[in-house]
């Protein structure tokens, strides 16, 4: 089926640029604040109440920001959630989104648990990239830090996928001391042996999370560790790439990255919004900032001035974060109702 809205009447003034000359074209939409793990590093300490039916965008309202977005210049969307796989009727929306035009990079992030139940049906609505959040390779260790002992159904869904043709199937590790720092070679080995994009993401502060780290694990530490396996190359940087730095071992049939928000930020080089499940949009993660979009879209706004409203909103993306100068928990909202 053919896209059958009206595309805004935006002059190239009016897109998606912000005040410091970065091209916002890429948006993570978060389908939901709910999630089948308790990972520490994401469950709130205190009771984070879930959002209402009534309080989540609908998905028709969630394909109707999607192209008003879409005409403002976004062409890279990333499903998230909490977990997107346990909302009802998420196969209908991804091949609904499949079908707009000017999305050129279309891909969801999941903890891969409800993966291998579902694969047959993501593909065939169109989804070839997938983000699997995996944080060890022992079945012990990935049971303490997620709350559930389902390691192995995560493990024998990320094999089908790679099995299936997904491509990239990108790995992201949060690197944590003292609890999955002892794996993070076993976490690179696997790009030898598997076309896995491994990302070691750097731990954020975010939240009145459960775990509180006292020194955390950052980029240089973890590339020390790792380049026991061997030199690492470079990797080209792609149009529509995100932060990590790319590099690959030699012969690997993957590749390693790194996502270095704390030890060197690349805020300068962000070209990223976050929608929420909620209906806010949020150009920043690590900013409690937020813009309602819901209301707007309810209260019967037409496109361009709800398109007007976002606009506004991205003119005040901060430059950098300061995160750096802050204490842990300084981001009062937790991680799963942002979208990550």
């Amino acid at each position: 089926m053919n896209d059958m809205f009206e595309k805004l009447d935006c002059s190239p003034q009016d897109r998606l640029i912000d005040r410091s000359n970065r091209h916002l074209n890429y948006l993570r939409v978060s389908i939901t604040d709910r999630c089948n793990l308790n990972c520490k590093y994401c469950l709130p300490f205190s009771c984070h109440s879930k959002q209402s039916h009534h309080d989540i965008l609908r998905y028709e309202e969630l394909l109707h920001l999607i192209r008003i977005f879409r005409d403002l210049g976004i062409s890279k969307i990333r499903i998230t959630g909490g977990e997107p796989l346990v909302r009802k009727d998420i196969i209908p929306f991804l091949s609904q989104l499949h079908e707009i035009n000017g999305i050129d990079d279309l891909a969801m992030t999941t903890n891969g648990l409800l993966l291998q139940d579902h694969l047959v049906k993501i593909k065939s609505a169109g989804i070839r990239r997938l983000n699997i959040s995996l944080d060890s390779l022992n079945p012990e260790n990935y049971h303490r830090i997620t709350g559930h002992d389902v390691f192995q159904k995560v493990w024998e869904g990320i094999l089908a996928a790679e099995k299936m043709g997904f491509y990239p199937i990108k790995i992201n590790v949060v690197a944590l001391r003292g609890i999955n720092d002892h794996e993070l070679i076993d976490m690179a080995r696997l790009s030898l042996s598997h076309p896995f994009h491994i990302r070691f993401i750097e731990y954020m502060p975010i939240g009145d999370s459960t775990l509180q780290l006292e020194k955390p694990l950052f980029t240089p530490e973890i590339l020390e560790q790792i380049s026991t396996l061997g030199e690492l190359y470079p990797v080209e940087r792609g149009k529509m790439d995100g932060p990590a730095r790319r590099f690959r071992f030699k012969n690997a049939k993957g590749e390693i990255g790194f996502i270095s928000p704390i030890s060197r930020h690349f805020c300068r080089t962000c070209n990223r919004l976050r929608l929420t499940a909620g209906g806010f949009l949020r150009t920043c993660l690590l900013s409690d900032h937020q813009t309602d979009l819901k209301t707007p879209l309810r209260s019967g706004f037409s496109d361009q001035q709800v398109a007007d409203v976002i606009l506004s909103a991205i003119r005040q993306k901060p430059t950098s974060h300061d995160l750096n100068s802050k204490q842990a928990g300084q981001i009062a909202s937790p991680m799963s109702a942002i979208g990550g």
